[in-house]
C-alpha cells in the first residue's frame, strides 16, 4: 500500500478508518480421497478483477459505510480506473455530496495503491485546490511530498510537467493567507526541484507579499535578496510590495530608494507606485513633495487612477488647505487627465460647510464641463448648501442641469426646493421646474402639488390653481386639509370636491 496504507480521517469526521482484524483460520479437517482419475481440462478462464472499493478502512459500526459503497459502486466506473474517470467522479459526484465530500482525500490515496494507476497532474491540482480551499492545510504538504516521489506522467520526458508550478503556487498561497510561511517556504523548495529552469516572479511576489502583509519586513527584503540571487528579474509588482512595507513601517526614505532601484533597473512605475508614495509623502506632511509627484505622472504618461484623485484632494482637505485642493482639481480637470468616476462630492460637502458654495459651483463646473458629470449626492449636497443661504435661483439652475442630464433628486430636496420658490412668489417658475421634472423621469407626488396650489393660492392666481387641482385629483392625490382651504379661500374649485360635506 505504501502511501495510501496511512489513510486516516480526521477526528471530527463521522467515519473512522481503521484496518479490518484479520480472519481467523479454519480449523484442520480431515484428508480427502484421492479424486479418481479422470481426463485433465484446461482450468477455466479466470473472471475479470476489478479493483477493490475504497471502504476497507471504514469502521463496521459506521452506517455510512453499506451507503458509501453503495455509492462508489453506483457511480465510479467498475473498469480499470484512470486519471480521467477519477477527476471526473471527483468533480461531479463527490466533491457536492453532502456526507461523503471529506472522503476525497481516502479515494485519492485509495487510487494511488491500485496497480497500474498512476495519479495526472489534473488530479493533482484539483486534490491540492481543493485542499486550499476547504482550509485542510495540514493534508497539503504531504500530499506535495507525494507528488514529489511520485511526478506526474508528463515528466517522464526531459522536462518537468508545465502544471507543477501552478499546483505549488496554490499551495504557497493558501499557507501565506493564513501566515504560515514556514510550509510555504517547503513547498517552494519541493518546487524548485521538479520543475525545469527558475520560478516566475509571481511565486516570489506572493511569498514577499505575505511577509510585507504580516510585518516582516526584514523577511520580505530577505526574500527577495534571494530573488536576485536566483537571478529572477523583479516586476513592477515585487517593487510595489516593498515599497508599500517601507511606507507601513515609516521609512520613507527607504521607499524612495527602492523607487530609485526600481527605475535603475529598468522596471516602469504604474500608478500604485505614485499613489503609494503620494500617499506617504502625505503622511509625512510633505505635501509639495506629493503634489510634485504627481505632476510627474502626468509628464511620464501614467493616467491618473480615482484613488490618485482621492489622495490627493482628500488629504489637502483634511489639512485644512481646500483652497489648494480645488485649485489642483481644476488644474487638473484643464489638463484632461482626471478620471471618469472620480466624486468630488468630498471636496464640494467642505466648502458648503463653510459657506463657500460659489468656489464649489465653479469646481463642479469646471468638472462637468469635461465630461466628468458630478454624483447625485453631490449635487444634492449644493442645492442643500445654496439654499441654506438663500441662493434659490443658482440652486434652481444647479437642478434644472440635474434633470437635463437625467440625474434625478430626491423628492424631499426637490420639493423643498419648490417651495423656497413659492415662498418668494415665483410659483410659475416652480410649476415650469415640476414639469421639467416630468418629461425627464420624476413624477410629482401629492407634497409637490400641494406646495404649487399653495404658492399659486398665495399669489391669487385662480386659474392656474384650479388646473392643478383637477390634475391632482385626475392622477388619485387627495388634497390635504392646507391645499382644500386654500382652494376654497380662493374659488378654486372646478369640480365637486372629495371633502366637501
Amino acid at each position: 500500500m505504501g502511501f495510501v496504507s496511512d489513510v486516516l480521517l480526521k477526528p471530527e469526521q463521522t467515519m473512522v478508518l481503521k484496518k479490518f482484524p484479520k480472519p481467523r483460520s479454519n480449523p484442520p479437517s480431515l484428508p480427502l480421497p484421492p479424486p479418481p482419475p479422470t481426463t485433465t481440462l484446461p482450468p477455466p478462464p479466470s473472471p475479470p478483477t476489478t479493483p477493490p472499493l475504497p471502504t476497507h478502512s471504514l469502521s463496521h459500526t459506521a452506517p455510512t459505510k453499506s451507503q458509501f459503497t453503495h455509492f462508489l459502486q453506483s457511480h465510479l466506473p467498475p473498469s480499470p480506473l484512470t486519471p480521467k474517470h477519477l477527476l471526473s467522479f471527483l468533480k461531479t459526484h463527490l466533491h457536492h455530496h453532502p456526507k461523503f465530500t471529506h472522503l476525497d482525500l481516502h479515494l485519492f490515496r485509495h487510487a494511488a495503491s491500485l496497480d497500474a494507476f498512476r495519479h495526472h497532474h489534473s488530479t493533482f491540482e484539483w486534490m491540492a485546490r481543493t485542499l486550499a480551499a476547504t482550509d485542510r492545510l495540514d493534508d497539503v504538504l504531504p500530499l506535495l511530498q507525494f507528488m514529489v516521489s511520485n511526478p506526474c506522467p508528463c515528466a517522464d520526458g526531459i522536462f518537468s510537467c508545465p502544471r507543477t508550478e501552478p499546483i505549488f503556487l496554490c499551495a504557497i498561497s493558501s499557507f501565506c493567507r493564513v501566515g504560515r510561511h514556514d510550509d510555504a517556504l517547503v513547498c517552494f523548495d519541493y518546487m524548485r526541484k521538479l520543475i525545469d529552469g527558475l520560478p516566475s516572479v509571481t511565486v516570489y511576489n506572493v511569498l514577499i507579499h505575505s511577509y510585507v502583509k504580516c510585518g516582516e519586513h526584514e523577511k520580505a527584503l530577505g526574500f527577495y535578496d534571494r530573488m536576485i540571487r536566483d537571478r529572477v528579474k523583479p516586476d513592477v509588482f515585487t517593487f510595489n510590495i516593498l515599497i508599500n512595507g517601507y511606507c507601513r513601517n515609516s521609512q520613507f526614505g527607504l521607499a524612495l530608494e527602492m523607487f530609485k532601484e526600481m527605475r535603475i533597473k529598468g522596471c516602469a512605475p504604474n500608478v500604485v507606485s505614485f499613489n503609494t508614495l503620494i500617499q506617504g509623502f502625505f503622511r509625512e506632511r510633505k505635501f509639495e513633495e506629493g503634489i510634485r509627484m504627481a505632476f510627474e505622472m502626468i509628464e511620464l504618461g501614467c493616467e491618473f487612477s480615482t484613488v490618485t484623485c482621492e489622495i490627493l484632494i482628500g488629504g489637502l482637505c483634511r489639512a485644512g488647505r481646500v483652497s489648494e485642493a480645488c485649485n489642483l482639481l481644476i488644474d487638473f480637470s484643464k489638463k484632461g487627465v482626471m478620471p471618469k468616476g472620480f466624486d468630488c462630492f468630498g471636496i464640494i460637502k467642505r466648502l458648503c460647510k463653510e459657506g463657500n458654495t460659489g468656489r464649489a459651483v465653479e469646481v463642479m463646473d469646471e468638472l462637468w464641463r469635461k465630461g466628468n458629470a458630478p454624483s447625485l449626492v453631490a449635487c444634492t449636497t449644493l442645492i442643500e448648501g445654496l439654499r441654506r443661504l438663500a441662493k434659490t435661483e443658482e440652486a434652481v439652475m444647479l437642478m434644472e442641469k440635474m434633470l437635463k442630464e437625467r440625474i434625478i433628486p430626491d423628492s424631499v430636496t426637490y420639493n423643498c426646493l419648490l417651495r423656497d420658490l413659492c415662498d418668494a412668489g415665483k410659483a410659475t417658475e416652480a410649476n415650469k421646474l415640476r414639469l421639467l421634472g416630468s418629461s425627464n423621469g420624476l413624477d410629482p407626488d401629492g407634497m409637490t402639488y400641494n406646495i404649487l396650489v399653495y404658492g399659486y393660492s398665495r399669489e391669487g392666481r385662480r386659474k392656474e390653481g384650479q388646473l392643478l387641482v383637477d390634475e391632482m385629483m385626475d392622477r388619485g392625490f387627495i388634497p390635504d386639509i392646507a391645499t382644500y382651504n386654500s382652494s376654497c379661500l380662493t374659488g378654486i374649485s372646478a369640480r365637486e370636491h372629495p371633502l366637501e360635506g
